[in-house]
């Protein structure tokens, strides 16, 4: 039989790969596999080019976290996570500045870099500490002051942010939690508020900054909407960047050629790297859209109502996209396959996570500096753990020591 154009593309594929193609260095798939649940009844996507063409469809409403439960009624008041359309894009724009480059640059940078000299200077006088907990001081600070959350204690605030979000652990296992649930996270919710986000809103009432609770209050926002925003920017902003900090940490310091290639590369170098750990590892494993009426991708006609779930990992490993051995840590694979920053992990389109390259950002500037100190070491790795409520892997317990002094 003679070969196909196809076939013969994808002989050329295998014969590409310099590794076994089934090498799969993955550190969260296994677990992933086991939790990744969707909706019952949605329609699962897992190729790149659909996927990216439904997030950028006007026509696919956003289906994530729960929607329906939110008011809409007043687009000026509800978090842009929910809103879509003409909404959704002045919204946007309202807070664009608070991302920028620039910004990055000349005011996030700064902050980045003090936090983490404080951070190392704590470990190499210990000589050990536990990664995941500098990896929050550094992403709560960062995001606290991006969002205005700075009249509280930090730390004490990071644990309450945390409890509004683990109490979903328990409700799979007991049956009297998934009955309290409603009261436990109304509970934690309303400490949040009264010991972080009042005390914020008082103070930017008296004197206004740069950051989003002051530009919420120019606005007219109520105190609901402005603890709203906060949730929604502290889970994106802390939550995630402390696991992402984590699992890039965990790939370098197990592999000393990668890690070298890092710490003698410039900031894009740096960059690529932390990319392609991210698309094999993206913190969140799923993305939700509902055809607000009947629409079509490509010749593909899909009915009013549908409900339609991105399945990021496997969207992330498309081959059609990431060309030979998918599962590989691959720096050179997306300038090699002229394939986007980050595939899917921070989403596509309008609802593009504002903040990546804040979160991008902090990693490099804390791990470049992590990397160099003297005699650093990997004693015990993380312990992989699931959340259920934000469908990502946690990573707890990582010990790194170095040289004391």
């Amino acid at each position: 039989m003679r070969p196909t154009p196809k076939m013969e593309q994808s002989a050329d594929l295998s014969a590409a790969c310099p590794v076994d193609p089934s090498r799969d260095e993955r550190k969260s798939a296994r677990l992933a596999a086991q939790r990744v649940a969707f909706d019952p009844g949605a329609r699962v996507i897992t190729r790149f080019s659909f996927a990216r063409e439904l997030l950028r469809n006007v026509i696919a409403k956003q289906a994530g976290a729960s929607p329906d439960r939110v008011d809409t009624g007043n687009p000026e008041h509800v978090p842009v996570f929910y809103l879509d359309g003409e909404a959704h894009r002045r919204k946007r724009s309202t807070i664009a500045r608070l991302f920028t480059p620039t910004a990055v640059t000349t005011r996030y940078r700064a902050i980045m870099e003090r936090v983490t000299e404080a951070l190392l200077t704590r470990l190499k006088s210990a000589g050990e500490a536990q990664l995941d907990k500098l990896s929050l001081e550094l992403a709560v600070t960062v995001a606290a002051e991006i969002v205005g959350l700075t009249d509280s204690d930090r730390t004490s605030m990071a644990a309450r942010i945390g409890a509004t979000l683990t109490f979903g652990h328990l409700s799979r296992w007991h049956r009297l939690a998934r009955l309290l649930q409603p009261l436990i996270f109304r509970y934690h919710t309303l400490n949040f508020f009264y010991r972080d986000v009042r005390p914020a809103i008082e103070s930017r009432r008296r004197t206004r900054r740069e950051d989003l609770i002051s530009q919420l209050l120019d606005e007219g926002y109520s105190n609901k909407a402005i603890m709203i925003e906060c949730m929604t920017y502290a889970v994106a902003g802390m939550v995630t960047t402390r696991e992402f900090i984590v699992m890039a940490a965990w790939h370098l310091l197990e592999r000393d050629a990668l890690r070298a290639r890092f710490l003698a590369g410039d900031e894009a170098d740096q960059l690529s790297i932390l990319d392609e750990i991210l698309r094999l590892e993206p913190v969140a494993s799923a993305l939700q859209r509902r055809a607000a009426e009947e629409m079509a991708i490509g010749s593909d006609s899909i009915c009013a109502g549908t409900l339609l779930a991105i399945d990021i990992r496997s969207v992330n490993t498309d081959e059609s996209l990431t060309g030979p051995c998918p599962h590989v840590l691959d720096p050179d694979r997306a300038k090699r396959m002229k394939a986007a920053s980050g595939y899917l992990s921070f989403g596509y389109g309008s609802h593009r996570c504002p903040g990546s390259q804040v979160a991008m950002h902090e990693t490099r500037v804390f791990l470049d500096r992590l990397l160099r100190v003297p005699g650093l070491r990997l004693e015990h790795a993380p312990q992989i753990g699931w959340s259920e409520m934000l469908m990502s892997y946690e990573l707890r317990g990582a010990m790194i020591a170095c040289d004391r002094g």
